[in-house]
């Protein structure tokens, strides 16, 4: 990217990402404090946190306007680390999560998105929002009466506003209306200061006060790695996300970077890992941001918000917060994607179903899309399988049976190609045409090798011909069947 370019993503929406900044600034302050109580350390820890790894994304990340914080995905996945070893360790597992991210970045595996499907991404946003909806019933059981009607104003506010004017956010309106009148009215109902103790201080940086040793890897490793996998991939499918919101591309190995650089960075003042957010991220895109000051923005109000404010938004009603993620799960939520169940191929729609099962059972997204993933490859491979076929025909004198493949041959249509051949008919030669055919694999490699020794072994000549130069390759690296000793092999088996 050049310089120019980078500047525009600063520059380029000025207005919009301030104001989109400071509403989900105001966002994430319930949000870290209550990912921090569920990881088992303090509520700074996840304030700390969602300031650094906001900024550090801004100035690193591949996808401007995308928020990143203190994320439940992965603070779930420190829960028995915190409870087993301590704070320190937790730290110390952020910092190396980071590195692990850097060097996926530097490897080149952000591309690796590429091969999780549409359906896939549906039932992925379709489970992240009956999560964020899910998140909000504790905030609507055994609460006072008055919380009922303030989060029905904050949801009329939030979706009537705009037909008055789009030109300030009305997430933000709502937070500042339902402020100002518990405050006026007096109103007892819970509020953001009832979640935690907000930090009085800024962030200092400090190292990890852990033993340096192989034991000390062993123990932090693991949940590292799943966090940084989990990390990167929730921040890559919400940057894909993103992309379609609006219309433009991201450099997925660059926020593989920006989120190692971000996590790092927060381990060593002490803050939780993160990483991108989908739920703040709409949230951001819906109220104007589309640039990286946006996101910048969003990580010093925070500080700024919890440090020197901390007794004003400590005040904010947990019902203004709570109506707008019920905005937000109602916007992520992709309503055609219920249509098309009648419309999509019956595959299709099973992945999707289960990604939103896996995902809602287990409160896992990354095991949800594993599962998604697994399943879209299954499915697909049986597809591919289907297109293939070998027909035969054989010379007027009866001498040669030539075998015409063709199709995708690979470990799903292996045993298909075995089965069309007729090893007892004793043909002087057979030919074994695959100029309408690929081979992929070990598995077809070998169902290749199969044929042609069996054919030998009853004493028939065989010949391939037509094969393409990618097959080719793989089957002369492959393939035994003129190697030495291949027939003995054949028979010892």
């Amino acid at each position: 990217m050049n310089l120019d370019a980078y500047r525009r993503q600063w520059l380029g929406n000025v207005r919009g990402d301030l104001l989109s900044g400071l509403v989900v600034a105001l966002a994430l302050i319930p949000e870290a404090i209550a990912f921090s109580i569920i990881a088992g350390v303090d509520p700074k820890i996840g304030l700390y946190a969602s300031f650094s790894i906001a900024v550090v994304t801004a100035i690193a990340g591949g996808r401007p306007g995308m928020i990143s914080a203190a994320t439940a995905a992965t603070a779930v996945l420190m829960v028995t680390l915190v409870a087993d070893h301590g704070l320190q360790y937790l730290l110390a597992t952020t910092v190396l999560a980071g590195l692990l991210q850097i060097a996926a970045g530097a490897a080149g595996l952000g591309h690796l998105m590429r091969f999780v499907s549409r359906s896939v991404m549906t039932g992925f946003v379709n489970a992240l929002a009956i999560l964020i909806f899910m998140a909000q019933i504790p905030e609507l059981i055994g609460v006072p009466w008055l919380t009922y009607p303030l989060v029905a104003v904050g949801l009329g506010i939030i979706y009537l506003f705009p037909y008055l004017t789009k030109a300030v956010p009305s997430p933000l309106v709502t937070i500042v209306v339902l402020t100002a009148v518990v405050l006026v009215m007096g109103w007892d109902v819970r509020t953001v200061g009832d979640m935690g103790e907000l930090p009085d201080t800024l962030p200092v940086f400090l190292i990890p006060d852990i033993p340096l040793t192989f034991e000390t890897l062993a123990i932090i490793f693991p949940y590292a790695a799943a966090v940084a996998v989990v990390g990167l991939l929730e921040s890559l499918m919400t940057a894909n996300i993103v992309d379609d919101l609006t219309d433009t591309k991201s450099n997925r190995n660059q926020e593989c970077v920006g989120q190692g650089l971000a996590n790092t960075a927060t381990g060593f003042i002490g803050g939780m890992a993160g990483c991108a957010m989908i739920g703040q991220s709409i949230i951001n895109i819906k109220s104007g941001g589309r640039g990286r000051l946006s996101c910048f923005v969003a990580g010093v109000v925070l500080l700024f918000l919890v440090v020197a404010l901390g007794d004003v938004v400590a005040r904010i009603p947990m019902a203004a917060l709570v109506a707008i993620m019920i905005m937000v799960s109602i916007g992520t939520f992709s309503w055609s994607s219920i249509k098309d169940l009648r419309t999509h191929p019956r595959s299709s729609s099973v992945v999707m179903l289960a990604t939103v099962a896996v995902v809602v059972y287990t409160h896992n997204l990354a095991i949800g899309v594993l599962v998604g993933v697994l399943l879209s490859g299954l499915f697909f491979a049986g597809k591919i399988a289907q297109f293939f076929r070998v027909t035969s025909s054989i010379s007027e004198d009866g001498r040669v049976r030539t075998y015409h493949v063709e199709g995708q041959l690979f470990f799903a249509s292996s045993e298909d190609f075995m089965n069309a051949f007729d090893f007892r008919e004793a043909a002087e030669k057979v030919v074994i045409d695959v100029s309408r055919a690929h081979i992929w694999d070990i598995s077809s490699v070998a169902a290749l090798d199969m044929a042609v020794l069996k054919f030998r072994r009853d004493g028939s000549e065989v010949e391939i011909v037509g094969m393409n130069e990618a097959s080719e390759t793989i089957v002369d690296r492959l393939a035994v069947h003129d190697k030495p000793g291949a027939m003995d092999d054949l028979m010892a088996h």
